[in-house]
């Protein structure tokens, strides 16, 4: 059986946690933050899970991690 290769963009941007959730950051705090309130900035620091659903697609992208 081969290696399978990791998909570099997915591996960037998500993380597994110990009982195998996949970890992500929220979208929206790049740019265009003036017309955002304080409140909504801060709470789109935090990371957040990717649904059941998306979370098979992407462990395929991330075997090794």
């Amino acid at each position: 059986m081969p290696k399978i290769k990791t998909h570099r963009g997915a591996a960037k941007r998500f993380s597994l946690t110990k009982t195998g959730k996949v970890k992500r950051a929220k979208a929206y705090k790049s740019h265009i933050l003036n017309k955002k309130t304080t409140k909504r900035k801060r709470n789109l620091r935090k990371a957040t899970f990717i649904s059941a659903a998306e979370a098979k697609n992407i462990k395929q992208l991330i075997p090794y991690k």
